[in-house]
């Protein structure tokens, strides 16, 4: 009796370790904290002037690049056609995706003067997953930024964002899956490629990193 009393305090301190090693902060917190971090960059005087615009872009790509995970937002844009890209087709598409994708965001984001952010509530998807809402306040209005997030390895890693309603992930499917309909994965990487050189601005501040 008394051995088996030993060995369930044994697992039970062992699974209070690994459980408490594995908890990830709350979903709020995680974007709550990247959303921060970006807009001290932003409102950095020292970032202030034109000449200083390469700089800047760096400092914000590094904390989207952070917290978004291009591999879960290139797999669900996708959806059934991931499947038919080879896996170095998957690893260009990702790589590409993520710069238009970050690119959208990049804008609204770049575009901030000192607004207003608001956090509101954070709501679970699934076991997994969680949508964190938050909106920019103006003078005039307010623009709603849903973050979903996915945990991954005790980390909450954005899979998508909803800006004013419209989510990205959900717009680049619709596009894709249009010209996925009738032509190959290749055709799609090549859209992307050129896509992707025509911002020249946008290439120069993620390259150089």
């Amino acid at each position: 009796m008394k051995k088996s009393i030993l060995w369930i305090i044994s697992l039970v301190a062992v699974w209070v370790t690994f459980s408490s090693s594995a908890i990830a902060e709350p979903p709020m917190e995680t974007i709550r904290t990247q959303v921060n971090k970006l807009l001290e960059v932003l409102a950095d005087p020292a970032l202030k002037a034109e000449a200083a615009k390469e700089t800047k872009e760096k400092k914000v790509w590094a904390i989207v690049d952070a917290v978004f995970d291009y591999s879960e937002l290139s797999a669900r844009t996708l959806a059934q056609h991931w499947k038919a890209f080879t896996p170095e087709q998957q690893k260009e598409f990702v790589r590409l995706f993520g710069k238009l994708l970050g690119n959208t965001y990049m804008d609204r984001i770049m575009a901030y003067s000192n607004e207003k952010v608001v956090f509101g509530k954070t709501s679970q998807l699934s076991d997994n997953t969680s949508e964190v809402q938050s909106e920019i306040v103006t003078a005039s209005k307010s623009i709603p930024i849903y973050y979903r997030v996915i945990l991954k390895d005790s980390q909450w890693k954005v899979f998508d964002v909803l800006i004013e309603g419209v989510s990205l992930v959900q717009n680049y499917r619709t596009q894709f899956r249009e010209i996925l309909k009738n032509k190959p994965p290749e055709d799609l990487l090549k859209m992307l490629r050129e896509k992707v050189a025509s911002m020249y601005a946008f290439s120069e501040g993620r390259e150089s990193t």
